[in-house]
């Protein structure tokens, strides 16, 4: 067999090729630390390396969601301590107040520091974070809560439940004392006589010539009280001191009012359930749904054969249906994720219903299928005013209580200090309790989901960890395994250049 020199060029050529290929493979590992640097290195490795970078990448999203969430309940946790700082301050206020022995003089002084703490409290109810107002909602972009008036009796005629809004501003809490007996309806109206400045003077007020249906508005200087004019409510109080003494505030057999700073809540709530019908009979079916629906619900009415209703419902916008569902016809009660849809007639095939909750808590998701509250709704911490079924502002009951109403409570009492009331103080020391219990049960919560974002995230840390220590099993390099090989593949080569080297220079000529 002859070996001619172009075979020997070609062999020599692909022997080096092949030392230097390795050489530069391993090269390209030294210099990535990786074994697999491309799907052909391993496929089925790759695989495995792709399936965990997705999943570190979503465990690294979640622990960023963590950590925004950490600040929001951080700031409200810390807020909510200065907030239970104020309120023990109040009670000393109060507590002093409702000492006998402090003068009318005394209860100004302490009114001054009550006015402040309230101002103060106006301003942590309205916290942000990042630009972003904690307390209001999903109505970030605006403070929870702006300052206002209401005004309270001292209970007799009922006045309370006939209040309807208080417009205006004063630097001081106002008392009303009504001279007359009556109606709000009477033309004219009860008699009453006001007082700016702690009952020291008095003025007599007047009525609004052309009020809205139904009302009565009580002017007040800058300030007017509007009430419902359908009831009684009125009492005029001892004649007899009316008639020889119209100024001593002894006299509590009539009824008395205090207008007062309070706090109106300008975000936004879950306490209502919308229901858009579309289809027949709008009117005569009367939509209306009960429970607690986390997202909309839309319901399409399949069938009605006078005694069952078939229906289905969809949670993603109508992309997919659960069909097959029934129930009673007459005055049908459709059960539907979250609660029920009800109706006052039957349906007709084809109506469509779509359940609308109004939405005021954010949440964000920390694992899997998993998610945090990291919002407040301002009126179910602070209490305060919101607006009713009409439109007018009232004050909010919280987990049924007025008392546990901390705009409310603290107004009422800088109302009492400004004005000298020692029984009004008394009472609003036992509804500060109340309401600072409140602020602690809601403080406890925030600081359950603050722990419960801590123990997540040290899981997902932990699962982070062991997924980074099995990918990098299967694509990181040992470097130790991998610089004896780059020495080994180096003496490979040096060992076919130099082979080469001699087989090149080797001819028949050299042995002639």
């Amino acid at each position: 067999m002859r070996v001619s020199h172009r075979n020997i060029y070609a062999n020599v050529l692909g022997y080096m090729n092949r030392s230097l290929s390795g050489l530069v493979e391993l090269n390209l590992q030294a210099s990535s630390q990786k074994k697999i640097n491309r799907p052909s290195d391993d496929p089925i490795g790759m695989s495995r390396v792709l399936n965990y970078r997705d999943s570190m990448a979503s465990m690294n999203q979640y622990r960023k969601n963590i950590d925004t969430a950490k600040g929001w309940n951080g700031l409200a946790d810390e807020n909510l301590m200065q907030v239970s700082v104020v309120i023990s301050r109040l009670k000393e206020l109060a507590q002093q107040a409702a000492t006998g022995t402090y003068t009318a003089d005394n209860r100004e002084q302490i009114s001054f520091e009550a006015r402040q703490l309230y101002n103060q409290l106006i301003t942590l109810s309205n916290a942000s974070y990042e630009g972003k107002y904690i307390y209001a909602g999903h109505k970030t972009d605006t403070p929870a809560f702006r300052g206002a008036l209401f005004a309270q009796s001292n209970g007799n005629g009922g006045v309370d439940d006939r209040i309807l809004r208080v417009d205006g501003d004063a630097g001081r809490a106002m008392v009303v004392r009504f001279t007359q007996s009556g109606n709000f309806s009477d033309s004219p109206p009860p008699n009453f006589r006001f007082s700016q400045d702690g009952g020291k003077t008095w003025q007599d007020g007047t009525y609004e010539p052309t009020p809205p249906n139904d009302t009565q508005i009580m002017n007040l200087g800058g300030v007017r009280i509007q009430v419902d004019a359908t009831a009684p409510v009125p009492v005029g109080g001892d004649p007899t001191i009316l008639a020889n003494d119209p100024d001593n505030l002894s006299d509590t057999s009539g009824t008395w009012l205090w207008v007062r700073p309070s706090a109106v809540y300008q975000g936004d709530d879950e306490d209502s359930i919308q229901v858009d019908h579309f289809g027949s009979n709008t009117m005569a079916l009367d939509p209306e749904a009960t429970g607690v629906f986390k997202k909309n619900v839309n319901v399409r009415i399949d069938s009605n054969d006078g005694t069952n209703i078939g229906f289905s419902y969809s949670t993603d916008g109508g992309r997919s249906w659960t069909e097959g569902n029934t129930a009673p016809a007459g005055n049908p009660t459709l059960p539907v994720p979250g609660g029920f849809l009800n109706l006052a007639d039957n349906p007709v095939p084809g109506d469509q219903f779509v359940i609308r909750p109004s939405r005021a808590l954010m949440h964000v998701e920390v694992s899997q299928n998993e998610t945090v509250q990291i919002n407040n709704i301002g009126k179910d911490v602070f209490g305060g005013l919101y607006r009713d079924d009409s439109g007018n502002n009232q004050p909010v009951e919280l987990r049924g209580k007025l008392s546990n109403n901390l705009f409310e409570t603290v107004g009422k009492l800088v109302g009492y200090l400004e004005t000298n009331t020692q029984q009004g103080a008394q009472q609003a020391l036992d509804d500060l309790n109340d309401a600072h219990a409140h602020i602690t049960t809601y403080l406890a919560g925030v600081g359950a989901r603050q722990n419960r974002l801590n123990l997540t995230d040290n899981i997902l840390a932990g699962l982070q960890l062991n997924a980074s220590e099995r990918k990098s099993k299967i694509e990181d390099v040992d470097v130790a395994e991998l610089m004896t090989q780059m020495h080994m593949q180096q003496i490979t080569y040096e060992a076919v250049l130099k082979s080469s080297t001699t087989i090149m220079r080797m001819s028949l000529v050299n042995l002639i």
